[in-house]
């Protein structure tokens, strides 16, 4: 089984397992077997910030239902309804975390109006136990078609025409149900509504965010104090899992080391580490559900010409990055700044040595809309939020890659969510 960089951030680093792309059960051996060992003293300074976190509450969640009903109201031509299934949309606009499965569960938004959620009958219990104010619930039986209820809803509502917004993570038969109950309706991408919403963070989201940047850097702090020669990918790993349960919270990170991090999605080979050789470090953590998403890259010893090359030209990329992500400018810019410099340095042309986009939205997905690709044409706007992470990947020797989350200011360049961008290689973190 092998477990993506991705998939990591996606899954909401929830075990040691994905502190490493390799099989699952060995790295759970391993990070069971860590908790049992001291921790190096390194993290003897972690504190829990349990204390810091200020959720969000039960208005701010009502004002995400307002805002949007006023987007489907403004649109041109407008939406009747915006439906959507478990996923992070239904966090954000109910507060509900609910795991998906083949029996529905929804969240109706009309255009106006309370909403709706549509649930199991065996279910309504807990769901009604997880609402933070009160939502009409509609429960169906297991002998019964749950899109015939939001059918019979739309029809009380007098929504009999118009265009229903679809969230993207809906599965097809959901919405293939849906469309068959109330046939007389127009359905289509969501993406206007859910990107109106969650693409530009309120002040409390980005308070979440740069608690779980702190508290990342903090952890990672520790374990490049930790590290000695001969570690595997999944030692470290480990550590970086522990440490962020040290400090009240669930995170991992994918480690590759050495001629393996010119991967930069990891690999199943098994690595160990050397003196003089990279060791980058790609993960996280989740404030209120609310993602970090930081690589750190260092070695043991003095840098070697060559490294020493790669990270000062892979830093300036990061320069770029930030100074073109301002207000107004195209998305793809900025990933055409990072990589210039990068090529301007020697590194191969288009995506050679930087093999990746350079960065992607971030909030309460790991990777979410939108995305910083070359020719991607989305307009920056203040609040938004985006991973800044160029790389260097030469295979068969090494790869070298440094991310930071960052924000779109109302003036000037992004602002950094992390504490700091990397001082160097031998100073992996501030």
């Amino acid at each position: 089984m092998r477990i993506s960089r991705r998939t990591l951030l996606k899954t909401g680093l929830k075990t040691a397992a994905l502190a490493s792309p390799a099989s699952l059960l060995p790295t759970l051996a391993a990070h069971e077997q860590g908790d049992r060992a001291a921790m190096p003293p390194a993290f003897d300074a972690l504190k829990s910030i349990r204390d810091r976190i200020r959720p969000i509450t039960p208005e701010e969640f009502q004002g995400r239902i307002q805002h949007a009903q006023r987007l489907m109201t403004e649109a041109k031509p407008s939406f009747a309804a915006f439906y959507l299934t478990p996923g992070t949309s239904l966090y954000y606009f109910a507060g509900t975390r609910w795991a998906p499965s083949e029996r529905l569960l929804a969240l109706v938004i009309p255009r106006k109006g309370a909403p709706l959620l549509v649930c199991p009958a065996f279910e309504e219990g807990r769901l009604r136990e997880l609402l933070h104010w009160p939502i009409e619930v509609r429960a169906w039986q297991e002998d019964e078609n749950p899109s015939e209820l939001v059918a019979k809803w739309f029809h009380e509502r007098g929504l009999r025409a118009g265009r229903v917004g679809i969230d993207e993570t809906t599965k097809f038969t959901f919405f293939e149900t849906l469309r068959r109950a109330a046939p007389a309706l127009e359905y289509v991408s969501g993406d206007p509504i859910t990107l109106g919403c969650r693409a530009r963070k309120s002040a409390h989201e980005l308070e979440l965010m740069r608690l779980a940047c702190e508290a990342t850097c903090s952890v990672y702090r520790a374990v490049f104090a930790s590290l000695r020669e001969g570690m595997s990918q999944r030692d470290i790993g480990a550590l970086v899992s522990r440490g962020f349960q040290k400090i009240g919270l669930t995170g991992g990170a994918l480690v590759l080391l050495g001629k393996w991090a010119a991967r930069p999605h990891g690999t199943t080979q098994p690595q160990k580490l050397v003196e003089g050789e990279v060791v980058l470090v790609d993960g996280g953590t989740q404030v209120e559900g609310y993602a970090s998403d930081v690589t750190r890259c260092a070695l043991l010893g003095k840098p070697s010409d060559k490294l020493q090359r790669a990270f000062d030209t892979v830093r300036k990329a990061q320069d770029a990055a930030l100074d073109a992500a301002r207000r107004g400018h195209l998305s793809g810019s900025v990933d055409d700044a990072a990589r210039a410099v990068i090529s301007g340095a020697g590194y191969g042309t288009g995506y050679q040595l930087f093999t990746h986009r350079l960065g992607h939205g971030i909030g309460l997905d790991g990777h979410e809309h939108p995305y910083l690709v070359r020719g991607s044409k989305t307009v920056l706007e203040p609040g938004m939020t985006f991973s800044n992470e160029p790389g260097i990947y030469v295979p068969g020797d090494f790869g070298l890659r440094l991310e930071d989350d960052m924000v779109v200011a109302e003036d000037g360049p992004a602002q950094l969510l992390t504490p700091a961008f990397s001082p160097s290689l031998e100073k992996p973190v501030g």
